[in-house]
Order: C-alpha cells, then structure tokens, then sequence
C-alpha cells in the first residue's frame, strides 16, 4: 500500500458492512484515508437521491455493494437481484460523476462472463456469449457497470475501473445456508454433522464442476493496488489461476476436518457454471497484483475462523 496515495483521501465504500467490504476496511483503516461506509439500512443506494448524498465530497468510491449469494439464492430471487444491482450502479455512477469525484472502482463479477467461456477466461472473451442461466441476472447487472464506465470515461473523461475478481474466501465470509457459496456453505453442513453425529452430508450437483477461488484479503490487495495505479478503460480479472472441482473441493475439506462420514450428491440441483479459471496476466502486468495466499492455508484459516466463532456461540 502506497500511504501518499490515500493520505487525506475520502473514500466512500458501499457494501462496507459485507464479507469483501470489512476486510477492505480493516486494512485501509491506517492507510490516512477518511473513510465512510454507510450501511443499507442507513441508506439506500438504489434511490438516486440518496447516491447523491453519499458521494458528495469524496475523492473516490469503491463499489462493493451487491446483492448477491449461491446458486439456490440466485434461482429464487432472480428479479430482486436483477433490479437492485442494476440500480445500484448506474445511479451511483451517475451520482460520482456529477459530483466530480476523481476515481471510481467497480467491482464486478465472474458470473459476468459466458457459460462456455474458454479456460482460463480472458477478459477479451467476456462479451462472447450469454451467462450461465442460473447466474445471469447477478452477471448481466453488473456487466453493466462496465458498460457505464467506459461510456462515461469517453463521453465525460470521468476516471472509471472495472475489476472482475474471481469466486472469493475467507475468514467472516456468509455462512448462512440461504445466501452462502460453496466453501462457508460446505463448512457449515460439515462441523454441523460432526455437531450432530450425523455419517453424511448432502452436496449439490454432481461434483464435477471446477471452480476458482480467490482469499479475500489477496482480493482486497488487488482492489488497493488497482485504485493506486490502474485508469483504463478495459477490464481486469482479479484471480488466484487455481483450479479445483467441486467434488474434490469438497473432499479435501472433509479431510481438513477429519469427516469420516459418506458425501451424497443430489443430482437434482445444478451444477451452475461447468468450469472457472482466470487468465491474471493484466493483473500482474497492469498493476502488479499476484494472489499470495496458498488455497489449503486460505482454508485452514476460514476454517480456523469459523470454528473459533462457532465455539463462541
């Protein structure tokens, strides 16, 4: 982190009070940055007037907020999720740029690229097909922050990024089952059946899906580095370039635990999109952000998390 960079900056950060935005905040808070994230239930960001209020003054706003969870919360709430991303954005954006706030970071979202991408996604191949179905409205709402973005950057010369980071993890991630991704998701069903004595557990799909996964605080690292150094117009993925199926994914965490018991996959729930990996090159090359963390010591530390919380309880 370059402290000169954020010395006396005002930061807005929406989604402040998520899983990305409290570890965001947690490492910019010695940075001399003045921070402000307001929170949904003080204000609601989908209204243009209350976007207005919140960026007035400030340098820069990173757009975390979204409404977002795994593939079940998808398929119920396709509409909500649809509408109060899509609003989300375009009025904050809109808000930053009359507002004349000098950089504004969009965080978008792997589901944003086509079912069928070819491995490892590159962000040229991100307009070459339509979203895996289950994902889309999430994926196609926020691809529009890209779209927004660069027609402000050409139109108005306003100074505006987009980061598409990759599947994320970690310590205080959503371990809710109705909102929650596979890895919290996975965690919690396993420390319950050790919890309840329980010789199974019930996984999604078939298992043969692969999947990309990125520790939240390398994902916060590449955020910091992208707001200090990067301002143009194309995209970046944001990844960790590790690729895992969900069947072994599940596997390796039941052997973290020491779960004996028997994994049963119902078939009956998709498998979402089949594969997940990001080209990173830009990343590094653009503004130097490699993914530290190794994926078993990211796990071991979640998991870590989790369980001490769960002892608190």
């Amino acid at each position: 982190m370059n402290k000169k960079y954020w010395l006396n900056k005002k930061v807005l950060i929406t989604g402040g009070s998520g899983f990305l935005g409290k570890h965001l905040i947690r490492r910019l808070r010695d940075s001399g940055a003045k921070l402000f994230y307001p929170t949904s239930y003080q204000f609601d960001l989908r209204e243009k007037d209350t976007c207005r209020k919140v960026v007035k003054g400030m340098d820069i706003v990173i757009h975390l907020a979204a409404k977002v969870g795994g593939i079940g919360f998808n398929q119920k709430y396709p509409g909500e999720i649809f509408y109060d991303n899509l609003t989300l954005g375009v009025h904050l954006m809109e808000e930053a740029r009359r507002a004349k706030v000098k950089k504004f970071v969009a965080i978008g979202t792997i589901c944003a690229y086509p079912k069928f991408t070819p491995v490892p996604f590159k962000e040229e191949h991100l307009w070459d097909g339509y979203p895996e179905e289950t994902n889309a409205p999430y994926g196609l709402a926020k691809k529009m922050l890209l779209v927004q973005s660069q027609a402000y950057r050409k139109q108005y010369g306003f100074n505006s990024i987009y980061l598409l980071p990759v599947n994320m993890y970690g310590p205080a991630d959503k371990f809710d089952p109705s909102v929650s991704h596979v890895i919290p998701a996975l965690i919690k069903k396993i420390i319950d059946a050790k919890r309840n004595n329980k010789e199974e557990i019930i996984a999604w799909g078939t298992g043969r899906a692969t999947r990309e996964f990125l520790y939240v605080e390398d994902a916060v690292e590449g955020i910091i580095l992208a707001t200090e150094k990067y301002n143009k117009p194309d995209p970046v993925n944001l990844g960790s370039g590790f690729e895992i199926s969900i069947r072994d994914l599940t596997y390796l965490i039941c052997n973290l635990f020491g779960f004996q018991g028997k994994v049963v996959w119902d078939n009956t729930k998709p498998d979402g999109q089949p594969r997940r990996k990001l080209d990173t090159h830009k990343a590094h090359r653009e503004f130097g952000f490699q993914a530290t963390t190794s994926f078993n010591d990211g796990l071991k530390k979640t998991i870590e998390w989790y369980s001490n919380t769960f002892k608190k309880k």
